[in-house]
Order: C-alpha cells, then structure tokens, then sequence
C-alpha cells in the first residue's frame, strides 16, 4: 500500500467497515454546531435550521464528496456542484450547490499542505447574490 494512504476499521451499525482513506483527502470543519448535527445525524435539534429530508440527504452527499477530495480545485470536475469563489460582501467565502435551490459557502486555507474547508452556512440561492 502506498505511503499516501492508511487503512482504519469503523464500526457502525453492528457491522465491521473496512476502508482505505487517502491521506490527502480535504479536511472539514464546521463553523456552526447545527450544521455539524445535520452532517453527522441527518436533522438538527435547533427548530430555526430545518430542512426537507431530501435537502440533509443532498447535503451530507455534497459534503461526503468534498471530503473525497485532495482539494477544493478537484470540485470543478463536478458541474452540478458549481463550485465558485465568492465577490463582493462574501470575498473570501467558495460555495458548491446542493440543489438548485440551497448552497453550502465555505472558506478555504491550506494548512500543512492540505486543504481546510471550514462550512459556513448552508444558503437559499434566492439570498445567495444579495
């Protein structure tokens, strides 16, 4: 096995996983609790952040899909997600879709030469370009 990767058991489920994670996959990190919930639960407990169930579905997909990923430049080769970097009152903040209608804005560093994506907010597109 190459040095860029490592092997790790898990058990979820009552079942033993197996899997081979690369080491440079991207790392992420959420800004805000709920949003931490939603990925690692699929809903939340705080009754402000409520989404339909196929909404967290897509959302956990997307965020699954960035982690896969040695950075946030590898996100382009996905159309659907239409990853771009934010102007204007959001310089400094990317986004990916989840559908057409809700984005995921996150910010990116590069720590230890591995890509940091800190999830910001999960957005309706009608605000998106305010």
């Amino acid at each position: 096995m190459s040095e860029n990767y490592s092997l790790f058991c898990e058990f979820h489920k009552k079942r033993i996983i197996f899997a081979v994670s690369n080491l440079y996959d991207m790392d992420i990190t959420f800004k805000k609790e709920y949003l931490q919930e939603m990925y690692k639960t699929g809903k939340t407990t705080d009754k402000k952040y409520r989404f339909q169930p196929a909404i967290i579905r897509k959302y956990i997909r997307v965020i699954d899909l960035m982690i896969d990923q040695p950075d946030t430049l590898a996100l382009k080769k996905y159309n659907s997600l239409n990853y771009e970097k934010l102007k204007g009152v959001k310089a400094g903040l990317s986004s990916v879709r989840v559908n057409e209608q809700y984005r995921i804005e996150f910010e990116e560093k590069t720590v230890n030469n591995q890509t940091v994506a800190t999830i910001c907010n999960i957005t309706e597109l009608s605000n998106h370009y305010k």
